[in-house]
């Protein structure tokens, strides 16, 4: 096989695509991503599987849908019987290596880390560093790595029952215990040496073999909640909050309320609130593009970027008080679901600046990483991203699941039992992308149609004005829904458009989604 390219999937846990400057936001928060994406091919509709990070990230790792991949909750485990884009390419060949800053990929035994030959987890009080041992070490080397295992085994086995258990969940949400677990298992990793690391195995290729290739993925928290970015990020983007006791004291608050980055409002933020989210997230995003930048041009100065794929994108957004929602639990908005997507393609199969503007999922990744790797199959080629350049190819159904999860619904039925109710916290959310439509449906409510391409924010319902679309698109969505409930085995489609009963594509047809 021809030399193949190493592989670089970078995920920017959280990181909204409308506080991006190349996605057109006013404020110069990703100069690095900017310059990035001049010289790569950016996707402006591109839509993740999921709304939360343990089914997106599983839809990008197996290239399925939620309910066809089933890790729906933080308790999910990953069917043995599908394997994983890490399993695939080190069969192949490929060192693999996760550098992973969120405890529910790197931490959770849930089936995520398959496939890796070196996952190392920044999240918690030590780095662990699987198949990083030297060869030989001596006695007091080997005590320590031993002692540094069982401490981390303890505290894997700690995190991993706090995901799966409500009584531990909501003890960690008291405000005694949220200073002390965001401190001593340093919630949102460490972005910087991550990303040093990451860049030392392209570079100088230890424990690899002569000429093996290497995927490498990372997973960087920066933009998660709480928020704590350097203080010249905030003074370029929040510099009333160094000024403001008001704000001050609601940021503290904010920081500390983890049950708050979870539920929806009550009642609208007022703009002084919201300014202080908007800004406080916007020096994040800024302070992690400044790591980002850090990072390319070390591999550019190596050489190594010349021969290396990378994909960027996000498992999902967030919600900053936008319809009444905060953090990435329950809603299916484009705050949510609509995420970043930019690919830098050595082997330019995708043309380098320039922007693609059909809409796609980021479960295709997995198909595209299996294409550029040269171990595709037919029908995974067909789902290859290179595909997204081909207009006729833009009439593609596209969908996303938000299935909410379980402990949180559990922890809000407690505390605000009329919330769940009236803001549908407990029930299936699923879209459909046609053409410039997208269809929401929730279990129990009314549909909503919303045009993506003159209303991004989803200010307009079009249902009432477009029922006929609104008709044709559910019967779509329903045919995907039927199908994603069948057993594993029957239900992984090849490509979205099997979903095509003759008379749902042929109303379709009729309204101008499809071509004849």
């Amino acid at each position: 096989m021809a030399s193949r390219p190493d592989i670089l999937f970078l995920v920017l846990d959280t990181q909204r695509v409308d506080r991006l400057s190349c996605y057109g936001y006013d404020k110069p928060t990703s100069p690095h991503l900017d310059a990035l994406a001049a010289e790569a091919t950016r996707f402006t509709q591109a839509i993740a599987a999921a709304q939360w990070t343990v089914p997106s990230h599983a839809s990008m790792f197996t290239g399925l849908y939620p309910s066809e991949h089933t890790m729906v909750q933080s308790y999910s485990v990953l069917p043995s019987d599908l394997p994983t884009l890490a399993e695939r390419l080190e069969a192949s060949g490929y060192y693999t290596a996760g550098f992973c800053n969120n405890p529910l990929v790197g931490v959770i035994n849930n089936g995520l880390r398959r496939g890796f030959t070196s996952f190392l987890n920044y999240s918690g009080l030590l780095t662990s560093k699987p198949n990083q041992a030297g060869s030989h070490p001596g006695l007091v080397s080997r005590y320590r790595q031993w002692f540094k295992r069982q401490v981390a085994g303890v505290l894997n086995r700690v995190q991993d029952a706090f995901a799966r258990s409500d009584a531990l969940l909501a003890l960690s949400f008291t405000p005694l215990m949220v200073p002390l677990w965001q401190t001593a298992l340093s919630f949102k990793g460490n972005g910087p040496k991550s990303l040093d690391d990451t860049a030392n195995l392209l570079i100088h290729r230890h424990g690899t073999q002569a000429d093996q290739p290497v995927f490498a993925f990372v997973n960087l928290m920066g933009t998660h909640m709480p928020y704590h970015p350097p203080r010249r990020y905030i003074e370029q983007f929040a510099p009333h909050v160094l000024a403001d006791r008001k704000a001050q004291t609601f940021l503290q608050r904010f920081n500390g309320d983890v049950y708050g980055w979870l539920a929806p409002l009550t009642g609208a933020l007022d703009d002084h609130q919201k300014q202080t989210l908007d800004g406080m997230y916007d020096a994040e995003v800024a302070y992690q593009d400044a790591l980002l930048g850090q990072f390319f041009q070390r591999l550019k100065d190596s050489g190594r970027l010349d021969n290396t794929l990378v994909i960027l994108c996000a498992d999902h957004g967030e919600h900053l008080g936008e319809k009444q929602f905060m953090g990435h639990s329950l809603s299916i908005y484009n705050e949510l679901v609509r995420v970043p997507l930019i690919i830098r393609d050595p082997q330019n199969r995708l043309v380098q600046g320039t922007t693609m503007d059909g809409v796609v999922s980021t479960r295709r990744l997995f198909h595209t990483v299996l294409a550029a790797a040269g171990i595709a199959n037919d029908k995974e080629l067909a789902l290859d991203l290179i595909h997204s350049q081909d207009e006729s190819r833009s009439h593609d159904y596209v969908f996303a699941e938000a299935i909410p999860p379980q402990n949180v619904v559990n922890l809000m039925q407690k505390r605000q039992p009329e919330l769940v109710r009236e803001m549908s916290c407990d029930r299936v959310r699923r879209a459909v992308w046609m053409g410039q439509h997208k269809l929401i449906e929730t279990e129990g409510s009314d549909a909503e149609l919303y045009d993506v391409l003159e209303d991004p924010t989803e200010a307009l319902d079009l249902s009432a004005i477009l029922p006929e679309n609104v008709e044709a698109l559910q019967d779509c969505l329903q045919a995907f829904a039927d199908r994603s409930d069948r057993s594993l085995a029957q239900a992984t489609p090849t490509r979205a458009t099997d979903y095509d009963d003759p008379e749902v594509r042929r109303r379709l047809e009729e309204l101008g989604y499809l071509e004849d």
